[in-house]
């Protein structure tokens, strides 16, 4: 096919960074990424990407959720993956909520390949074409 969804990972662990890549690229996506809050917003803009997968802690253990409502605040409308091990690691349960966690999905950390590639298929394809 002629076009090439892009993914923009913001992570701050350049392994799972890695690791997320070679999966999605070995699918096609054309894959950025961004170690901070700050730079994931940089690229955001720069690099228009058709989805957001997002750590929830990075320098600041909310980095992820500051990141997905900056991003809806200022108009991208992007469907939003949260790879995370915060419910794990804090025993909490967090979920997506319109305004506090503005996200369509979250995975649990460490995530099979299989299940982050069938979770970006469904954010990009299935979700995708119900918002055009």
């Amino acid at each position: 096919r002629a076009f090439v969804y892009k993914i923009l990972i913001v992570d701050d662990d350049p392994d799972m960074v890695e690791v997320t890549r070679i999966v999605l690229e070995g699918e096609g996506y054309e894959v950025d990424s961004a170690p901070s809050l700050e730079a994931g917003l940089v690229r955001l803009e720069e690099g228009q990407p058709d989805l957001l997968i997002l750590d929830v802690m990075m320098a600041e253990p909310d980095d992820g959720l500051r990141f997905a409502r900056k991003a809806r605040l200022t108009g991208h409308n992007l469907p939003i993956l949260m790879l995370t091990s915060v419910n794990q690691a804090l025993g909490l349960q967090i979920g997506p909520d319109e305004e506090i966690v503005p996200v369509d999905e979250f995975v649990e950390k460490p995530v099979e390949p299989a299940v982050l590639i069938e979770r970006v298929r469904w954010l990009l394809e299935e979700r995708g074409e119900a918002l055009w």
